[in-house]
């Protein structure tokens, strides 16, 4: 069974930093993608970045981009977030999501394309 388990969510004054990290076990990771989402009270879970543990290829929402960086930690399938200049509206329970493949190269957007979701850490943004 493939677990994911986040860290690192707490609280950070706007304009601050914070940096969350996701731990993959239990599955195949030869060829996958590990990705964040963001849920914020109100708004549907949305997509914030993603990375390809091969290449280490990255996408990020526009909303985030230039302020989050997402990367890899050596052989492990292990992820952070490093969250720059945070605004309010970063505000949100944070998941860390993969998948073993991707349908489509546009795919890793898509919320379905991943079939293995952590329980999600909180992160507030206080002005």
């Amino acid at each position: 069974q493939v677990q994911l388990v986040e860290s690192g969510g707490g609280t950070a004054q706007a304009g601050g930093s914070l940096r969350l990290s996701c731990e993959a076990s239990g599955g195949s990771f030869a060829t996958h993608v590990m990705a964040w989402f963001r849920e914020a009270p109100g708004k549907d879970r949305e997509f914030v970045a993603a990375i390809t543990m091969g290449r280490g290829s990255t996408y990020y929402a526009d909303s985030v981009k230039g302020r989050f960086t997402i990367s890899t930690e050596n052989a492990k399938d292990t992820i952070n977030l490093r969250m720059n200049s945070l605004k309010l509206e970063d505000t949100a329970v944070y998941y860390c999501a993969a998948t073993s493949f991707l349908r489509t190269q546009q795919s890793v957007y898509a919320r379905n394309q991943y079939a293995y979701w952590g329980q999600g850490t909180q992160v507030t943004v206080s002005s």
